[in-house]
C-alpha cells in the first residue's frame, strides 16, 4: 500500500509531532512526513523536525497582510512537497478557508478533551475548573469552527485529583496511540 504524504502542523515543543515521526519511521503509521509546518519558527518542534531530516516550512503570520496570503504561502509549500493530508499536532491557529478548500475532509486535528466539551485553548484547565472526573482525547476532521469538525475517534482519560501534570501525561500517552490508530484508518480508506 502506498504511504500517505502528510504535513504535520505544530506550534510548540512537538511531542505529538515526535510520536507521529517515530510511527512513520518504524512503519507503525502508513505515512511519510513530507513537511513540518509551523507558525513559530523558534518553537522546539523545528529542531525535532530538522534532527529527523524533515523539511520545515516556517511562516510568521504577522509577516503577511491577510490570513489568505499567509495560507497561500503555506499552500504553495504543501503543493511543492506533494502533501495529501494535513495533520495538526498542537498547531495553535485556526485553519482558514484557503487551506480548508484546498484539502476538503483531509485536515485532521487532535484535541485534549472529549469534544464537544472543552473546545479551544487549555482544555485540561477547563475540565478541571468544571470538576469533571473524566476527560479525554478526540481526533476530528477540521472545519471552519474551533474544534467543531466531525469526530473520528475518542478515548476517555481519568482526571487524577489534584494533579494536573499527571493527568496531562496520561492525556499525552493516549493522544500518541489514538492519533496513530485513527490516521492509519483514514489513510487506508
Amino acid at each position: 500500500m502506498t504511504k500517505a504524504k502528510i504535513a504535520v502542523f505544530a506550534s510548540g515543543s512537538g511531542s505529538n509531532f515526535g510520536a507521529i515521526e517515530e510511527a512513520c519511521r518504524t512503519g507503525e503509521l502508513n505515512a511519510e512526513i513530507a513537511l513540518m509546518v509551523t507558525n513559530k519558527p523558534e518553537a522546539y518542534v523545528v529542531e525535532r523536525a530538522e534532527q529527523a531530516g524533515i523539511a520545515v516550512a516556517a511562516f510568521r503570520p504577522q509577516n503577511f497582510d491577510t490570513r489568505e496570503l499567509f495560507e497561500e504561502a503555506i499552500l504553495e509549500s504543501l503543493r511543492d512537497a506533494g502533501v495529501e493530508w494535513l495533520v495538526l499536532a498542537g498547531y495553535m491557529r485556526l485553519i482558514g478557508h484557503t487551506l480548508l478548500s484546498a484539502y476538503p475532509a483531509r485536515i485532521v486535528n487532535i484535541h485534549p478533551s472529549l469534544l464537544p466539551s472543552f473546545p479551544g485553548k487549555d482544555a485540561l484547565g477547563q475540565a478541571i475548573a468544571h470538576g469533571v472526573k473524566v476527560t479525554g482525547v478526540t481526533v476530528h476532521l477540521v472545519d471552519e469552527g474551533m474544534d467543531t469538525g466531525p469526530i473520528l475517534s475518542q478515548r476517555a482519560v481519568k482526571v487524577i485529583d489534584g494533579n494536573v501534570e499527571k493527568t496531562a501525561e496520561a492525556i499525552h500517552a493516549v493522544e500518541h496511540d489514538l492519533y496513530k490508530e485513527t490516521l492509519n484508518e483514514l489513510f487506508s480508506r
